[in-house]
């Protein structure tokens, strides 16, 4: 059995352009992947099918190609740009007589070196049994044949099934522990579900500069690399807007195209936190010539997960690398559209604009007065709304004005006849 690629390996990339099918897979973002994994690529392999070979997937002659490149070359790993089929890769592994993985092992693998929180690692494995669990067979050629006869018979299909056996336990148990990780999620969630703190979530292709974003928006140090996948784990932070409202960001993983829905269904704990969001920050490329196409995956990624009507503000990122750098907002196809640079701060006061107007269309700005003798409920508004002004009458009642979740109003006036409206 080969050992999975570890970096610096050499590697062969290979791309086959399918006459039969629209759905393309990008030859360049495929060598960001493999660079991305650590790979050293000394030759791209490209060729034109009608359709796969359902043995080797390139055909013979290709084969015969391949093989030669992988010996004058030395090369160590091959990987397509497609996804191959279990009996695929076994042949090809045994003509080539050199690790062979697809599309989805290529991720898998950057998903592996990236992963650095609990939840992350046990997600990534999670995945990573699952791909596993239909190639076990690869790893166990010496034992498939049976011989007959007392004595003779090879322990093949046992030892094959004691596997899928122990992977299928490892996966229960992961999917246990994840459940408990998701509770615990659950329960931060309406925590800030009750405080009616608005969640925007940034999302976005990969290596859109949602990281970057990020990081100058709430202040924080989420890594930022120019590479695919940068960022694997969810962060959330607080963020307060020159306007005092409050609102909970999150930076999510980035999308790809053809992301293996064995991922997706593993960090749908990790993209709850996307699904749950009252506001979508969709983050583009700007200067990507095929951002349009991106657009149109990261939607698809979102369709799959649920979260396909919640609102966006298209952000069209990295505009220091157009001609015009200059920020502008319209109305497209029903979404709020800004240009900004998050490298260089250009737009920013813009957008925390329309974060503002967006987000308030769900609240109602008033103004209260609260008894002197009720100071829980003072404190109660200073946590839950924001607090725009505050004055003090004679008697040491207090005058707010505020801003707050229109829902969470509606219950306190109801509930707490010491909340008095005064101008609304």
């Amino acid at each position: 059995m080969f050992e999975r690629p570890h970096g610096g390996e050499r590697a062969i990339l290979v791309s086959v352009n399918l006459v039969s099918s629209d759905d393309q897979n990008s030859s360049e973002e495929f060598t960001e992947l493999a660079c991305s994994a650590g790979v050293i690529v000394v030759f791209e392999l490209t060729a034109t099918r009608k359709k796969p070979e359902p043995h080797s997937f390139i055909g013979s002659g290709k084969l015969q190609e391949l093989s030669e490149l992988v010996i004058a070359h030395q090369v160590e790993v091959v990987l397509f740009n497609h996804i191959l089929s279990p009996g695929q890769e076994r042949n090809l592994e045994r003509v080539l007589q050199c690790k062979v993985l697809d599309r989805t092992g290529v991720i898998l693998d950057i998903f592996a070196q990236r992963a650095s929180s609990f939840e992350g690692k046990l997600q990534v494995e999670l995945a990573q049994l699952k791909h596993l669990s239909t190639r076990l067979i690869r790893g166990w050629t010496h034992l498939e044949r049976q011989k007959g006869g007392i004595g003779l018979r090879g322990p093949g299909e046992t030892q094959l099934e004691t596997d899928r056996r122990l992977i299928g336990n490892r996966i229960k148990s992961i999917n246990k522990r994840l459940g408990k990780v998701t509770q615990q999620r659950e329960l931060s969630r309406k925590a800030r579900l009750q405080a009616q703190l608005p969640i925007v979530s940034l999302v976005g292709y990969t290596n859109a500069g949602k990281s970057t974003l990020f990081n100058l928006l709430t202040k924080s140090d989420v890594l930022v690399a120019d590479q695919l996948f940068a960022t694997l784990d969810a962060t959330l932070r607080r963020l307060v807007l020159p306007n005092k409202m409050r609102l909970v960001l999150a930076d999510t993983v980035g999308f790809v195209q053809n992301l293996p829905h064995d991922l997706i269904a593993a960090f749908r704990a990790t993209l709850e936190e996307t699904r749950q969001a009252s506001l979508l920050l969709h983050v583009v490329d700007a200067s990507d010539p095929e951002r349009q196409l991106r657009i149109e995956q990261v939607n698809q990624v979102l369709a799959d997960i649920g979260a396909a009507d919640i609102p966006q503000i298209m952000v069209y990122n990295k505009i220091d690398r157009l001609f015009d750098c200059q920020s502008r907002c319209n109305q497209v196809e029903n979404r709020i559209t800004v240009w900004l640079s998050a490298l260089d701060n250009i737009g920013i006061g813009y957008l925390y604009e329309i974060l503002a107007k967006q987000l308030s269309l769900g609240t109602t700005h008033c103004q209260v007065r609260i008894p002197v003798n009720a100071g829980d409920l003072r404190a109660s508004l200073f946590k839950d709304a924001v607090v725009l002004q505050e004055q003090y009458t004679d008697n040491g009642d207090s005058l707010l004005e505020i801003q707050i979740a229109t829902q969470l109003f509606n219950h306190l006036t109801k509930t707490d006849l010491r909340l008095q409206l005064i101008k609304s």
